[in-house]
């Protein structure tokens, strides 16, 4: 009964937040621009990189097919939905208090990746899955996973050398090979999305690359993978604000660090408007 009530419940949830996301907010440009374009493009029988806007592993877009099939605003309010949910599972399964999880939903990165309609939720969960599961997913968006996918290596190597390497990693080796002959060298499209994204890049590279060659050797050396997934927007070339959701979920088990570090975004986000307003 108790499964039931909790089924029904996220039923319910699933719902009026998708309703209320699609008659109010406005389209989300990255499902207006990128993934839904891209999706439906696979759908057609088409390359997803036909996209201009569209860079990430083609396999990203499937939890999104159903999705796309709906009309374009309520496709987006369920995608708010369903990322809501993932995010809560991911702070569910850090142990996160309720305190933190409603400040981690209300840090000014995961916000933007909602008003976004980004994918960064689908890398995130990630995090908390079992690494032959988890390891698609998070590389849906390096930027934002791929610290973890080094510390699954490290951890694999540490457990069983070749062997377990090859155990953990191999349907995201068949995965990438299929997606390399469908759709050609995809991954040599990442060259050019730090030219599409040069005006609102919030990467800090070359200078936090020894920031996230760090907390990457920290989270091997203490086998901890909340360094991991704080380290991989430090390692990129390529980060879109939303992407710090990564580092920020890593602080989700520590409460007090979490409402600190919410408060400081909210300052610097407010301070960098009343600059611009101040620029005008």
């Amino acid at each position: 009964m108790s499964w039931l009530v909790v089924a029904l419940g996220i039923s319910v949830f699933i719902v009026v937040i998708t309703f209320a996301v699609s008659s109010f907010l406005p389209y989300g440009v990255d499902w207006h621009e990128a993934f839904r374009p891209a999706a439906l493009a696979l759908l057609s029988g088409r390359s997803p990189y036909d996209i201009d806007k569209f860079y990430n592993p083609p396999w990203g877009l499937l939890p999104l097919l159903p999705l796309a099939l709906l009309p374009e605003n309520f496709g987006r309010g369920l995608l708010f939905a369903i990322s809501l949910l993932s995010l809560t599972t991911v702070a569910y399964r850090l142990k996160a208090r309720p305190v933190a999880l409603v400040a981690f939903l209300l840090s000014p990165p995961v916000l933007h990746g909602l008003l976004n309609a980004n994918i960064d939720c689908l890398a995130m969960l990630g995090f908390v899955l079992p690494p032959q599961l988890g390891l698609p997913f998070v590389l849906i968006k390096p930027q934002v996973g791929i610290g973890m996918a080094i510390f699954w290596l490290a951890e694999a190597w540490r457990e069983g050398r070749v062997r377990k390497v090859l155990q953990i990693f191999w349907p995201t080796l068949l995965l990438s090979a299929a997606s390399v002959a469908l759709y050609g060298l995809w991954p040599l499209r990442f060259q050019e999305i730090t030219n599409y994204s040069r005006n609102f890049n919030a990467s800090l590279w070359p200078l936090s690359i020894s920031v996230g060659l760090a907390l990457s050797a920290l989270s091997i050396y203490k086998r901890n993978h909340r360094y991991a997934m704080a380290s991989a927007p430090f390692l990129s070339p390529h980060v879109v604000f939303h992407s710090y959701a990564g580092p920020l979920a890593a602080l989700l088990p520590a409460t007090r660090w979490m409402i600190i570090v919410t408060i400081a975004l909210w300052i610097l986000a407010l301070l960098k408007v009343l600059n611009l307003f101040g620029a005008e």
